[in-house]
């Protein structure tokens, strides 16, 4: 029969309440998107007037320009670069080598250090333990105090345990194994290649974490010159701030004001950009990845 199913009163009701939520829930989450990059664009004056709703008034630079004029700006940002690209090249790479082991079924003492990985998922030491940790090795203003301590998260391992699991068949590995090939060459030649969603999603996870973190930044170095662009950005805005009973001239505490409004659109811009870039190159890989590699009850 070629007759399409007709929809009933129910269904066209439930469907229109669908589009509606979602509806609202989209110009929910792009409105403040879009609001961001316009006011970054606009004039001081209209920015803090609050004109500006949807598009740009009075259409400027100065906001990006006093950002870029930060002696830190470029260093901090390469400094950023660094610390995303290494810390999660280190973090996919310790994440497959702990979680490929716990997958496999011969690996006998693999439930006695899964239960090690969930313990430390539950308790830890705190902040001054760790900072004392990262002092005792040696790694306070070091690039390396950003990257090593968060070298593995046990929440990526476990996601990523669960897709070897169900993705990579036991027959797979016996087949190779007959062949002559060892658990190096396996996981190098065959694992990998077929782990490409999994391997973008905790490498995304990853990524925005060191783009993003400034906290532990702020723990463990005293030179700027190490600063990543979000601790630098931090910075921008609180070196911003101003006594008022300093300033006698109204004009120019209004213009810096005005300015400080602006700043802080054009540094939620500056520092998203390039997450957002990335993602879209990885998202066809990121829902396979993250559907596939979900914790299963």
């Amino acid at each position: 029969m070629t007759g399409s199913i007709k929809e009933s009163a129910d269904d066209r009701l439930f469907t229109i309440l669908n589009y509606i939520i979602l509806s609202v829930f989209t110009i929910t989450i792009l409105y403040p998107l879009i609001y961001i990059v316009s006011a970054s664009f606009s004039s001081s004056t209209a920015v803090v007037s609050g004109k500006v709703w949807l598009y740009p008034v009075d259409p400027t630079l100065a906001g990006y320009e006093a950002v870029f004029k930060h002696r830190l700006i470029m260093s901090s940002f390469l400094n950023s670069v660094f610390y995303t690209v290494v810390g999660t090249t280190i973090n996919v790479l310790f994440t497959l080598i702990a979680a490929y082991p716990l997958a496999r079924k011969d690996f006998m003492p693999r439930n006695a250090l899964m239960a090690l990985f969930v313990f430390t998922m539950m308790f830890s030491g705190g902040l001054i333990p760790s900072y004392l940790v990262v002092k005792e090795l040696g790694m306070i203003d070091t690039r390396w105090s950003l990257i090593i301590p968060g070298a593995l998260a046990v929440m990526n391992m476990i996601i990523a345990r669960t897709y070897f699991q169900t993705t990579i068949p036991d027959e797979l590995l016996e087949a190779a194994q007959l062949d002559g090939c060892s658990d190096f060459t396996f996981v190098r030649k065959i694992v990998i290649p077929l782990s490409g969603p999994i391997i973008a999603v905790i490498a995304l996870f990853y990524a925005v974490g060191h783009w993003n973190q400034y906290f532990n930044a702020l723990l463990y170095l005293k030179h700027q010159e190490l600063y990543p662009i979000q601790l630098v950005l931090r910075d921008i805005l609180v070196q911003n701030e101003v006594d008022a009973s300093m300033i006698s001239d109204v004009a120019d505490q209004a213009a810096r004001d005005g300015l400080r409004e602006l700043l802080k659109f054009s540094l939620i811009v500056v520092s998203t950009l390039p997450v957002l870039i990335i993602y879209p190159f990885l998202q066809r890989h990121f829902v396979k990845g993250m559907m596939i590699g979900s914790l299963k009850g």
